[in-house]
């Protein structure tokens, strides 16, 4: 499933710079980042699963933020861009 994974961590703190580099390094091994705070992700339901809770277990549910969206199947060939932002390859060959 094709996902769009937004995140607002509570920075004014040591603590919640440090939830901020754990989160985005969570979400940097899942999916593309494509803004500051948003990931594009391509995950199966048991990666999706693990994904939230991994996240759950990191934010502050008091002052932190994650909002995940569910995309169309294809989602992420309908992406319109402006300015710098460019489109990212989801689906194909991984080269590393």
């Amino acid at each position: 499933m094709d996902l769009l994974l937004t995140y607002d961590v509570d920075t004014t703190s040591p603590a919640g710079r440090r939830r901020l580099r754990r989160v985005a390094k969570l979400c940097e091994g899942h999916g593309l980042r494509v803004q500051k705070s948003v990931f594009e992700i391509v995950a199966d339901e048991k990666a999706l699963l693990k994904l939230l809770h991994d996240l759950d277990q990191i934010i502050d549910s008091d002052t932190d933020s994650i909002r995940l969206y569910r995309l169309p199947a294809d989602g992420f060939n309908h992406v319109q861009t402006l300015g710098t932002a460019q489109i990212q390859p989801h689906h194909g060959d991984l080269v590393l």
